[in-house]
């Protein structure tokens, strides 16, 4: 009978992004992480890495595992010494980097496992894509941040004016009104004066 823990573990998975955009002639790491029921047996485990231009090409292997060299990177005239294993086998990581990445790089690059007793080849699919520009960087999207602000903050200003002057306005309007009824008033006394002197 099988204990518990081999029943419950599901079959081996490997985990890839779907896909990476990469700036022409800089370095870009293509990650590959698997997870397994089993831990990695030197002696069977079983990896390689392949390239395509697109799904109906033929790959081209360019790295593999030795048993007793580990991950060694193949002969190639497309990648020549550009790719290096940066992963690390004690952590299921079976990851790469490309240097000087060229246009010609862009395609298919294929993740390859097998751990036996794990009956199932592990596959992922990456596809790279090489740009020439990156996108438009953050000091261009914080000076249109700090422009909106700004724009922002004078129409405060200038509403907060105009609410002053209308209220000055009236103000005035209304000394103006008393001033009136003052002397309105001063008017009627005096007349009330006059009459009370006649």
């Amino acid at each position: 009978r099988l204990p518990f823990m081999a029943l419950s573990c599901a079959s081996m998975e490997v985990i890839v992004p779907n896909q990476i955009d990469a700036l022409n002639g800089t370095t870009v790491k293509i990650p590959c992480t698997f997870t397994s029921c089993y831990k990695m047996d030197e002696l069977t485990f079983q990896m390689n890495w392949t390239y395509q231009e697109t799904r109906n090409d033929t790959e081209e292997m360019f790295l593999t595992y030795y048993r007793k060299r580990g991950m060694v990177p193949l002969r190639s005239e497309r990648f020549g010494e550009r790719v290096m294993f940066a992963g690390n086998l004690v952590k299921n990581d079976l990851s790469i980097t490309l240097s000087d990445v060229q246009l010609d790089d862009e395609g298919i690059y294929n993740c390859y496992v097998k751990n036996p007793p794990d009956r199932i080849q592990g596959h992922g699919i990456i596809q790279l894509n090489v740009v020439t520009e990156l996108p438009p960087p953050r000091d261009s999207t914080i000076a249109v941040a700090i422009g909106a602000s700004v724009g922002g903050a004078l129409a405060l200003l200038i509403l907060s004016m105009v609410v002053v002057k209308c209220l000055r306005r009236h103000r005035k309007q209304d000394l103006i009104s008393e001033e009136k009824m003052e002397e309105e008033g001063k008017l009627d006394a005096e007349a009330v004066a006059e009459e009370g002197t006649k």
